[in-house]
């Protein structure tokens, strides 16, 4: 149950990291949610959990080839969380973990963009989950795959930064503080590598 929650809160991290306004300067990307995910993993007692977000969307302005003038905003439906397990997903949206019905929204806005080699990136930014905000750098790998741009990424997360399982669960021999979050963003209306 700590488990699921501190999932899902990884999670709402991961997408609220990539949620932001672009600028007026490029062409805003749409994302293709049939073919993204966000995930997220941590352990629980030992053993590695995963989940997912079903809901989120993504703003990215971004070309490639000037990647300081972009922006990317990332915004994840918290309740949406699932660890593909009843108890869990019951527990994740109460107030000790999420409190989805005070916070329903995590949220990435970017401050910079950089490119560190070929096709690579980082994201810097602002992630704003359960009203707690943390500045955090997100590794981005952007690739070509037909017509759509893929971002895939990963990043850590502490989820007692964020007030995610509050309570009996900041004991961290239950459920670890650290949580793993990843991403696929397939994007159609991106400028070409």
């Amino acid at each position: 149950m700590k488990t699921l929650l501190t999932l899902g809160l990884a999670l709402g991290a991961s997408v609220a990291l990539l949620a932001a306004p672009a600028p007026a300067c490029a062409q805003v990307a749409k994302l293709v949610p049939a073919q993204s995910e966000v995930s997220f993993s941590v352990k629980q007692m030992g053993v590695p959990v995963e989940g997912k977000f079903t809901r989120f969307d993504a703003q990215v302005q971004l070309d490639p080839k000037k990647p300081e003038t972009g922006k990317v905003g990332f915004t994840i439906d918290i309740a949406s969380a699932t660890m593909g397990n009843d108890e869990s997903d019951a527990e994740l949206p109460k107030a000790p973990w999420f409190n989805t019905a005070k916070f329903p929204q995590a949220t990435f806005q970017s401050s910079a963009i950089k490119a560190v080699g070929p096709g690579k990136f980082e994201v810097a930014g602002k992630l704003s989950i359960k009203g707690n905000v943390r500045d955090v750098v997100v590794p981005v790998t952007l690739s070509q795959s037909g017509a759509n741009s893929v971002a895939t990424g990963g990043f850590a997360i502490k989820r007692l930064e964020f007030k995610i399982g509050e309570g009996e669960w900041t004991d961290t021999s239950m459920v670890a503080n650290d949580v793993q979050v990843k991403f696929k963003l397939a994007l159609s209306g991106m400028p070409p590598l």
